[in-house]
């Protein structure tokens, strides 16, 4: 449902930047700061580094700064933010 939502705002000629968390920390969604540890490890790895940084967790405050600077900065097409620039949007503009 995911890629054909994307698909279907991206040949619907609409601007768009399309955030891709996998999870999202916050409120009653904190079970996964277990998993940090193993995260952090798995970047360290070449073999897995990819899809660590990829399924990646993102807090609540680096998805609101993700949202934010979507909005700031708009663009002509259609963006999307993986994990990585969602973490990095509170420091960085979104790149397209």
């Amino acid at each position: 449902m995911r890629k054909e939502g994307e698909a279907l705002i991206a040949a619907s000629g609409l601007s768009a930047t399309i955030l891709r968390p996998w999870y999202v920390l916050g409120p009653g969604h904190r079970w996964p700061y277990a998993l940090l540890p193993i995260y952090k490890f798995m970047e360290i790895l070449p073999w897995t580094r990819e899809s660590a940084l990829r399924l990646g967790l993102v807090s609540i405050h680096q998805m609101v700064a993700a949202l934010v600077a979507a909005v700031e900065d708009p663009v002509d097409g259609v963006r999307f933010a993986g994990v990585r620039e969602i973490r990095d949007a509170g420091t960085a503009k979104l790149t397209a």
